[in-house]
C-alpha cells in the first residue's frame, strides 16, 4: 500500500527562501589572524601563570630556609645552659616571632599568587573584548 501524503519538502526550495539574503564574503584571512591572536593571548596568559608558579614557588623555599635556620637557632640557645625561666621566655618570644612571620609569609605569598594570577585573566580579558569587538566590525554593514 503506496502513501498517498503529499511530501511537503517536494516543493521545499532553499534558495528561493535564501535568494534575497546578501551575504559578505568570509574574510578567512581576518578569522586566522583573530585565532592567532587568541593563540597568543593564552600563550601570553600561560607564560605569566608559569612565572608566577616558578616566583612563588622560589619564594616559598627561601621563607622555608629561613624558618629552619630560625629553628636551628632555637635550638642552638636550647642547648646551652640556662634557667627555666629563661627557656620559657626565650620559647614564647621564638613561638611569637614564628607565628607573626608565618602570617606575614602566608600573607606575601598569597599576594605574590593573586597578582600573578590577575594579571594572566587581565590579558584573557584584553583578549576576549578585542574579539568581541572584532566579531562586531565583522557584523557592521559595509557601505557601498
Amino acid at each position: 500500500m503506496a502513501d498517498t501524503r503529499p511530501n511537503p519538502f517536494d516543493s521545499f526550495d532553499v534558495t528561493k527562501i535564501f535568494a534575497d539574503f546578501r551575504f559578505r564574503p568570509f574574510d578567512v584571512e581576518a578569522a586566522l589572524a583573530a585565532q592567532r591572536r587568541n593563540i597568543e593571548a593564552l600563550s601570553q596568559a600561560n607564560q605569566l601563570a608559569v612565572e608566577s608558579v616558578q616566583a612563588v614557588a622560589k619564594r616559598q623555599i627561601e621563607l622555608t630556609r629561613e624558618t629552619f635556620e630560625g629553628f636551628s637557632t632555637l635550638l642552638r640557645d636550647l642547648a646551652t645552659p640556662a634557667s627555666a625561666e629563661d627557656r620559657i621566655a626565650k620559647n614564647a618570644a621564638y613561638v611569637k616571632k614564628m607565628l607573626e612571620k608565618g602570617i606575614k609569609h602566608g600573607r606575601e605569598v598569597t599576594l605574590l599568587a593573586q597578582k600573578a594570577s590577575t594579571e594572566a585573566v587581565e590579558v584573557l580579558q584584553k583578549r576576549a573584548t578585542e574579539g568581541l569587538d572584532e566579531l562586531c566590525a565583522l557584523t557592521q554593514p559595509t557601505a557601498g
